[in-house]
C-alpha cells in the first residue's frame, strides 16, 4: 500500500493556508486512492528538538571515531529517518517566516538530510515526490523591491532537489496579510484569487500523485 507523509509547521491552527493546502493535497491523494496510507508529523504540536550532537549529521559509519550521541536522540532520528524512507510521497506544510524556514521544520530537515542515509547519490530517494506547500504573507513579484526575499523556497529545493534528489513540486500562496494589514487592502481580491488558485492546484497535484504511487 502506497505511503504519504504529511508535515506541518505553521504555529497558525486555526486560519493556516499553508495547513489548509498541504491538507488538500492528502485529502485529493487519500480520495483517488483509499488504500493509501498517511503518515502525519504536526512539527509545531509535536515539535522536534534540535539536533543533539554535530555527529548526527552523519550516518554512524561516517562518524569519528569516539563520537557518542545521546541514545534518545540517536533513536528519535531513526524513527525520523524511516518514515521518510518508507513514504512514497511527502507532503510538507511549509509557511514563510521571517522570509526564511519555520525553525520547526529546519529541526526535522536537521534530522533527516544525512550523507550516505539521504543523500542523492544513495538513490533512497531519487525521483520520490515532494510537495512544498508555502504560504507568504507579502508578495515576491519580480522586478519589486521585495524580489529575492524568499529565502525558504530555494533552499527547500536546493535540499530536496538537489542534495536528496527528489522531484519537488511548489504550491505557493502570496499575500495571507492583505485581510488584516491597512496597506495591503488593496490587494485583497488578489490574495482570494490566489489562494483559490492554489487549492485547485494542489488538489490536482494529490490527485495527480496518487495515480503515480498506486
Amino acid at each position: 500500500m502506497p505511503t504519504l507523509l504529511h508535515l506541518d509547521s505553521s504555529a497558525d491552527l486555526d486560519t493556516s493556508r499553508s495547513r489548509r493546502l498541504s491538507q488538500a493535497v492528502v485529502d485529493a491523494w487519500s480520495t483517488a486512492d483509499p488504500t493509501g496510507i498517511v503518515v502525519r508529523r504536526d512539527l509545531h504540536l509535536d515539535p522536534l528538538p534540535h539536533l543533539a550532537d554535530a555527529s548526527l549529521h552523519w550516518a554512524p559509519a561516517d562518524r569519528r571515531p569516539g563520537t557518542n550521541p545521546p541514545a534518545e536522540a540517536e533513536t528519535l532520528q531513526r524513527v525520523l529517518l524511516d518514515e521518510l524512507l518508507g513514504a512514497d510521497i511527502v507532503v510538507i506544510g511549509a509557511p514563510l517566516y521571517n522570509f526564511s524556514i519555520p525553525s520547526s521544520l529546519k529541526a526535522w530537515i536537521d534530522h533527516i538530510h544525512v550523507p550516505g542515509v539521504t543523500s542523492a547519490d544513495t538513490g533512497a530517494l531519487t525521483g520520490r515526490p515532494v510537495v512544498i506547500a508555502t504560504s507568504r504573507g507579502i508578495a515576491y513579484d519580480a522586478g519589486s523591491p521585495t524580489e529575492g526575499w524568499d529565502h525558504e523556497v530555494p533552499a527547500l529545493r536546493t535540499l530536496f532537489g538537489g542534495a536528496l534528489g527528489m522531484d519537488v513540486h511548489v504550491i505557493t500562496t502570496s499575500l495571507t496579510l492583505a485581510d488584516r494589514d491597512p496597506a495591503l487592502a488593496a490587494q485583497l481580491e488578489r490574495s482570494e484569487q490566489e489562494f483559490a488558485e492554489a487549492v485547485r492546484l494542489a488538489s490536482e497535484t494529490g490527485l495527480r500523485l496518487a495515480v503515480s504511487t498506486a
